[in-house]
């Protein structure tokens, strides 16, 4: 059996950045484990320092199950060079290569109004982007 993986971030406003991945791949917010009604009650039972509040992670999930879950945890340093490690956003759907470059060119477009930023484009085969704190990641056509 193969293992499942979390990806996780590091940011200076995990918020932000939590809004930002909420939007560009359609998850949403892990619920609180049983038998916790909110993500703060089962955070303040947790033997965490002083200085480290609910706001200052956030755990993002695929609402269908399928995709990794997301961390997102506050770091007091800035990111200093390019990541080692980054997303592929998947545009679903088949056809020909321009109509496939349109899709890739509408997604990058909504990802800019989320907050994100082109770094470069390779026309007609991906989008290089990085997101709110400067974390890249890029649009391309996927499979269905």
């Amino acid at each position: 059996m193969a293992a499942r993986i979390d990806l996780t971030f590091d940011g200076a406003d995990v918020q932000l950045l939590a809004a930002f991945w909420k939007t560009a791949l359609g998850y949403v917010d892990v619920p609180p484990p049983a038998p916790y009604k909110t993500r703060a009650e089962w955070f303040a039972h947790l033997d965490v320092p002083e200085d480290i509040s609910v706001d200052d992670v956030a755990w993002l999930c695929d609402p269908e199950g399928v995709g990794p879950r997301l961390s997102i945890l506050k770091v007091p340093e800035a990111k200093t060079a390019k990541n080692r490690l980054h997303i592929d956003v998947r545009v679903p759907g088949h056809g020909s290569p321009d109509e496939r470059w349109a899709r890739i060119a509408e997604e990058s477009e909504r990802l800019v109004r989320a907050g994100g930023t082109v770094l470069e484009k390779f026309d007609g085969h991906h989008v290089v982007m990085a997101d709110p704190e400067g974390n890249e990641f890029c649009v391309a056509a996927g499979a269905a």
